[in-house]
């Protein structure tokens, strides 16, 4: 029989907004910088995990499989088996739901389960005649062949390629992300006003919960080689408002697009850990519980659309467990685009689009934007790509003990055509 899993604690750096050149710390620091006051809190060894598993999409090549170096550094023990997961935006959610299946079918009691991303150190590319280029000159034999070889070299060969840029667009339909919200934002007919309200929204939210000190126990400060430290998401803009935000120029569809660098996620770097555990783990070493996840569930699409995710794999996830939206009490849906969440919003709400693709009887109903989101989300904050899907799951646990409710769903769209939800309850 599956066994009950548990979320124990959990802990993530702030979110730092990418600048100019790399930031302060690569995918491996930031996991470690919020790995170690959480294993350090625990009444157990950090050799006492079974497995450490860490989402990372732009892994960098000093860091190859970050989760094994992260276990490693985090003193966790040579024996300890570690592997990274990467299914793009949903790496970090990736991360727990492979745990959770591990543990509910009982091949393990205890996971770490995270995912980190520096964006900031997204590298340059060469473009591949560059590389060629440089194949030919190095594999050039005697002093002529080399020296003719090096005389076919072109100044475009040198120009490097933006790796982000590339990793951002989809290679079937040739769209990037800010471009597929377009879509979704059109298909449903979302306004720039209402994307830019929402976008100012989800920073008043956040800085609202700073001020609240609603983040204190999830966020750890982290801390820098040269002294310098970090405590808080450092996105946030608490003046932003849909006036404001409205003066900005589209950035993917002009001249008449509607999302804007406003009104999209910010380009971050951050990390987020998990700790599951079995009911055994927990009686062992006498633990208290903050949640259990109850079932997930993925789902795919076509690319083009890829912000409908959430409404593709949460649906079927309320199905399976007999549920309405509005038996939900707390939802975090990875703001992606200002304009892609809506679109969910307006789909769930669409009954024609709910008899025709989600197959249901009528409209699934409305979500009430109380529920949605309460902290703000990755327009205020940032949405540092393999991190985001472990952040929502831990922030949704603290906030539905926060808020004293009993049941939440965690879910966001994933780039390529993908959505991933995940159904927790409060213990």
């Amino acid at each position: 029989m599956a066994r009950p899993v548990f979320i124990v604690d959990g802990s993530r750096t702030p979110f730092l907004k990418a600048r100019s050149g790399p930031g302060p710390f690569t995918p491996v620091d930031l996991a470690v910088q919020c790995g170690r006051p959480l294993l350090a809190r625990q009444p157990f060894a950090p050799t006492d995990f079974d497995q450490v598993i860490l989402g990372c999409v732009n892994v960098i090549a000093d860091e190859m499989n970050p989760a094994r170096v992260a276990a490693l550094r985090l003193g966790m023990g040579e024996d300890m088996v570690a592997f990274t997961v990467q299914i793009n935006c949903g790496s970090g959610m990736q991360s727990i739901d492979t745990a959770y299946r591990y543990i509910r079918e009982g091949h393990a009691d205890m996971i770490l389960a995270g995912g980190t991303e520096a964006l900031s150190h997204a590298p340059l590319v060469w473009p591949n005649s560059g590389v060629r280029w440089f194949a030919g000159l190095a594999t050039a034999k005697g002093v002529a062949a080399k020296l003719a070889a090096a005389f076919k070299l072109r100044p475009r060969y040198l120009k490097p390629i933006i790796g982000l840029e590339r990793g951002l667009t989809d290679p079937i339909t040739e769209l990037n992300m800010g471009q597929t919200a377009e879509v979704v934002g059109h298909l449903f007919g979302i306004t720039r006003a209402q994307s830019d309200a929402y976008a100012a929204e989800s920073h008043r939210r956040l800085a609202h919960a700073q001020a609240e000190g609603f983040l204190k126990g999830e966020v750890e400060t982290a801390f820098a080689r040269d002294g310098k430290f970090f405590d808080h998401d450092d996105g946030v803009r608490p003046d932003s408002t849909a006036e404001t935000l409205a003066k900005l120029r589209p950035v993917f569809e002009r001249p008449w697009g509607q999302v804007t660098a406003g009104n999209s996620s910010q380009i971050t770097d951050g990390a987020s850990w998990v700790i599951l555990a079995s009911d055994a783990a927990v009686a062992k070493h006498k633990l208290t519980p903050k949640a259990a996840i109850v079932d997930s569930n993925w789902a795919a699409l076509d690319p083009s659309i890829m912000g409908l995710g959430p409404v593709m794999s949460a649906t079927p996830l309320l199905q399976r467990n007999n549920l309405t939206v509005q038996d939900v009490e707390t939802w975090e849906l990875n703001e992606a685009f200002a304009t892609q969440v809506l679109g969910c919003l307006a789909a769930w709400n669409d009954d024609k689009f709910c008899r025709e693709i989600l197959r249901l009887d009528g409209a699934a109903g409305e979500i009430d934007r109380e529920k949605l989101n309460v902290d703000g989300g990755a327009i205020s904050l940032g949405h540092p790509v393999g991190t985001s899907g472990n952040r929502i799951v831990l922030h949704l646990v603290n906030a539905m003990k926060r808020l004293g409710t009993r049941r939440g769903i965690a879910t966001e769209c994933i780039g390529g055509g993908l959505g991933g939800a995940m159904l927790i309850e409060a213990v």
